[in-house]
């Protein structure tokens, strides 16, 4: 039984379970409302006690849009932050956090990190395994988009060549980003800093036109100004990386001798087992580290999946609490019309119709409440993603998926089987007593 489940491809399996969990709910409702059209009684009782009835979908719909949009949101979060590494096969900086080191080089973040010399570099670059060796620069920006420094290498590969417009010529030139608040042909001033604490006057002799713009690539390198990283050092009194025979050249090779130093490396091999090799022989102790940030990631979603499973048991404790509050208030609600079952009783309806009744009655408003929950969800899901998104840069699709349609089924279904207690309690009445309520 175990083979044949795992031999099932992972669409077969998110179906067959959506039909187990939905099976209990389409047993009862068959076997409970079978031959009677209960929708004209059923809908004229939720009429009749409308306002009792409207709050109770309120906290079902609040119940469910909550877990269903917090829900989306984890795993969206989750898939758009580790896409943002996938340019990043090997990163190689000074020894620290790696943490601290994927924030700063692959996020974007502004964090002081050390730099690398250029013998490193130089070395790194001269490596028969590597494709391509790019240096990184920060330090500047304009506006709230950071200014990047970089070689045309890396920009070929971070937009695997579909380049609107052109490449850098001259070390005045930059491509930007496709969220940068800026258009192919405009010139800028970069300020020196980042956002909020920049300066703006600091490199006003320094003005760069925008040549090129990259494709959406989902991550914060969507809001960033690169260009040649020759101008970054340039900008800041430093010698460009070349020789004084080269100073025109733009990108590799670079001299070790004019190299201002770089904070971080990022490497493209030509094997992907030879990644491996390099990051074994260029971690060296108090000189540079070498890691994967898809693997650092990995640790870190490892503590964070740790952290899910203690929230997912406060879940579902909340669930149950959340359970026993509705099973309570169907039977509350119920009581309201318990006369009106009693008259039916005592005019010689079968039990099975009135236990029909109360058993639909109670699934109608348990299922519009999550439905209007399931859709608020994902409205709610859908706003939050965006809002984050361009805070961050950082695409996150947060749509529903199989994961949020087990648990909405899986909610009906339990909510299915409470239900049928209410109407139990109706029965525990005499058809006297019900008619002197």
């Amino acid at each position: 039984m175990i083979t044949f489940w795992d031999n099932l491809s992972a669409l077969s399996q998110d179906f067959v379970l959506a039909l187990f969990l939905i099976l209990p709910t389409l047993c009862i409702g068959a076997s409970v409302i079978r031959g009677y059209a209960l929708w004209p009684l059923v809908s004229a009782i939720i009429w009749r006690f409308r306002g009792p009835n409207i709050t109770f979908i309120l906290l079902i719909t609040l119940s469910v849009a909550l877990s269903l949009s917090i829900s989306a949101l984890e795993s969206g979060l989750r898939k758009g932050i580790a896409k943002s590494t996938d340019k990043f096969d090997l990163l190689v900086t000074a020894p620290g956090s790696e943490t601290k080191m994927i924030l700063a080089t692959v996020y974007l973040e502004p964090i002081d990190i050390p730099l690398l010399s250029g013998e490193i570099f130089t070395e790194i670059e001269a490596h028969e395994k590597v494709v391509m060796a790019a240096p990184l620069a920060f330090g500047d920006s304009y506006g709230i988009s950071p200014i990047v420094g970089t070689t045309a290498d890396f920009l070929t590969h971070l937009s695997d060549g579909k380049i609107k417009g052109r490449m850098w010529q001259t070390s005045m030139e930059a491509v930007i980003g496709t969220l940068a608040p800026l258009e192919i042909g405009e010139k800028f001033v970069p300020s020196h800093g980042i956002s909020f604490s920049s300066q703006n006057g600091a490199h006003a002799d320094y003005a760069m036109q925008v040549v090129g713009r990259l494709p959406p690539t989902g991550t914060p390198w969507d809001q960033a100004i690169l260009v040649p990283i020759e101008a970054v050092w340039e900008v800041h009194g430093l010698a460009n990386g070349h020789a004084p025979n080269r100073l025109d050249q733009l990108g590799s090779p670079f001299d070790a001798e004019y190299f201002p130093g770089t904070p971080a490396i990022i490497i493209k091999a030509h094997e992907l087992w030879s990644n491996y090799e390099l990051r074994s022989e260029f971690t060296r102790s108090g000189t540079s580290m070498a890691f994967f940030p898809a693997s650092v990631l990995s640790n870190v979603f490892k503590i964070m999946t740790n952290i899910r499973k203690a929230m997912s048991v406060m879940s579902v404790l909340t669930q149950a609490i959340t359970a026993c509050s509705v099973l309570m208030s169907l039977i509350i609600i119920s009581k309201l019309f318990q006369r009106q079952m009693s008259v039916l009783r005592a005019l010689g309806a079968p039990t099975r119709f009135v236990f029909a009744v109360l058993w639909s009655y109670c699934m109608s408003l348990l299922t519009i409440g999550a439905l209007i929950g399931a859709f608020c969800g994902a409205a709610t899901a859908a706003i939050v993603s965006h809002f984050v998104s361009l805070q961050t840069g950082i695409l996150i699709s947060a749509p529903f998926g199989w994961g949020e349609m087990h648990y909405f089924l899986s909610f009906i279904s339990i909510m299915a089987v409470l239900s049928l207690l209410p109407a139990f309690a109706v029965f525990q009445k005499s058809i006297v007593e019900g008619l002197r309520n």
